[in-house]
């Protein structure tokens, strides 16, 4: 995880007062990259680079930005190409690399190919490459990792990790599309075309479960490519507890150590410690258990607003106890983790899709919540994770798998009954011989990881918001707002904070609301839906 910001076409690149002024910018988001900082020029063009090193940790192995021996190529990128290592090797020319990272084969295959390269990668990542004359700008499939792009008054166009970069420049603020690039010869093209994007086509094959658990292992393999401590998020659900079971299974038979997992809940309340704990000790990881009280999360909401650069609720009530997390995870050493966002996405995990009134409603329901994943869960893991100088990593959404999942008859993901949620996921990993799971946690009911915690959290929330907000500031909101009027008194207070960070008018337009799409209550917590079995702590 790391932090870039290239502004293209600028104006006196070579003064040292615009220099200055891109890196006093580029510091407001340092803490996705608190290991170095660089900034580099190339005829009109700057790029600035906040560095978090993962792999190539040597001095010189891996800072960006990014050129080639000859200057003539400039890179800046957050992300982490895991087949770097295959595209070097498949190169049509000889090149002399400059460092151990694996992002610089970005450089030679725009070289080679321009923006033809983007689906031969395997990875997660934004980024801005030029050859001092056009540039390319690109994002993974779904938007795992953030960007921003403005566009300043003289003409320059600017790229960001985070929005904070640009508020004070750019006279419009956008969130990059996932799964394009943009040129300036061709503007904003969508390179990413898997058949399901489209919302019209229906899937018909049926589910491979041996292809399932197969992909989904292959993904979480490539996602262990790291040259420093790392670990799992484990809530003690299905999605964390399936990925925790696979990397401790592949580190175990490669290096007979065991992977370190974190939980984080209220103490005596939250179900996801007692399952996490069960999961811990079945699969013999290195478990740190960590617990939190609720004013720590209510004290943390300004900050972390800060850091989230949205007031969606859903996002801030799931952020918060991720946020108090990673940073006990910072100072523990550790710089990497895995983490179960998407499952419930491209699997129609989430309770309310039991209300779908057939298949074809929840396969347009999971396409449009794969879509919009960069305004939620991404952004939230990604960002809650940054803050702290940790970066997430997220198997569900490699790209093979992902095109799988989402081309099988949807009528296989639906549920009711006794059938439960994700049931082919689960079916896939079923194993008597050598379980990956305890069937108590493979059989787990979904719970929303701000449930989860404890259920205080939420209801507390409500409870802070409802003393904050005053009746009259309630009944005046129509007034002080004209553009996404907050829905509730909880949604008022978030906004309110919001506001007050970043004042540019395009910001709120950055933001997208998570809400149900079908299901009687408004409320976004899984608790709100009639499918759900509450956990007691035991």
């Amino acid at each position: 995880m790391c932090g870039i910001l290239a502004v293209l076409n600028a104006k006196n690149v070579d003064n040292g007062e615009v220099r200055a002024h891109i890196v006093e910018l580029s510091a407001r988001q340092r803490h996705r990259g608190p290991d170095w900082s660089g900034v580099a020029v190339l005829k009109n063009h700057i790029f600035a680079h906040e560095r978090l090193a993962i792999v190539g940790l040597l001095e010189g192995k891996g800072e960006q930005p990014l050129l080639t021996e000859d200057g003539s190529i400039m890179l800046t990128v957050n992300g982490e190409i895991y087949n770097h290592i295959e595209l070097r090797a498949n190169l049509k020319g000889v090149h002399n690399f400059q460092t151990a990272s694996d992002c610089e084969v970005l450089l030679y295959l725009y070289k080679e190919e321009g923006a033809e390269f983007l689906n031969k990668l395997q990875g997660d990542y934004a980024f801005v490459v030029t050859d001092g004359d056009s540039f390319l700008a690109a994002r993974d499939p779904v938007g795992v990792n953030p960007l921003y792009w403005g566009t300043h008054e003289d003409g320059s166009m600017w790229f960001s990790s985070e929005m904070k970069t640009l508020v004070d420049d750019c006279k419009e603020i956008k969130l990059f599309p996932p799964g394009h690039y943009y040129t300036p010869e061709a503007g904003f093209v969508r390179w990413y075309n898997p058949e399901w994007i489209n919302e019209d086509w229906y899937p018909s094959a049926p589910s491979d479960l041996a292809l399932i658990r197969s992909t989904f292992i292959t993904s979480v393999e490539r996602r262990l490519m790291a040259d420093v401590p790392f670990g799992v998020l484990l809530s003690g659900g299905l999605d964390s507890s399936l990925v925790a079971s696979i990397a401790q299974r592949i580190i175990k038979a490669k290096t007979g150590q065991s992977v370190a997992s974190f939980s984080i809940g209220l103490k005596g309340q939250s179900p996801d410690l007692v399952a996490a704990r069960k999961v811990a000790e079945f699969l013999g990881t290195k478990h740190y258990e960590f617990t939190f009280e609720v004013q720590d999360g209510i004290d943390a909401l300004k900050e972390l607003i800060w850091h989230l650069e949205s007031y969606d609720v859903t996002t801030i009530r799931a952020s918060t106890p991720m946020f108090l997390l990673s940073r006990r995870i910072k100072a523990l050493g550790y710089k990497m983790v895995l983490s179960g966002e998407g499952a419930d996405e491209e699997l129609a995990g989430y309770l309310y899709f039991g209300h779908a009134a057939t298949a074809q409603d929840l396969h347009r329901e999971t396409v449009n919540r794969v879509k919009n994943l960069h305004t939620s869960d991404c952004l939230r893991a990604n960002k809650s994770t940054a803050a702290w100088g940790v970066e997430v990593r997220v198997p569900f959404l490699d790209k093979d798998f992902l095109d799988l999942v989402m081309s099988f008859d949807p009528a296989e993901k639906q549920f009711g009954g006794d059938r439960i949620e994700k049931y082919v996921m689960r079916q896939a990993f079923v194993d008597a011989d050598q379980p990956y799971l305890p069937d108590e946690v493979l059989w787990r009911q979904k719970e929303q990881f701000s449930d989860g915690v404890g259920y205080s959290w939420i209801d507390t929330l409500l409870e802070t918001a409802n003393q904050s907000v005053t009746d009259e500031m309630w009944e005046s909101r129509g007034e002080r707002w004209t553009d996404d009027v907050p829905a509730t008194k909880e949604a008022y207070y978030f906004r309110d904070i919001f506001d007050s960070l970043f004042k540019h008018p395009d910001a709120i337009k950055t933001v997208v609301n998570w809400v149900p799409t079908w299901g009687a209550s408004k409320d976004p917590s899984g608790r709100a839906q009639r499918f759900h079995v509450a956990h007691l702590q035991k």
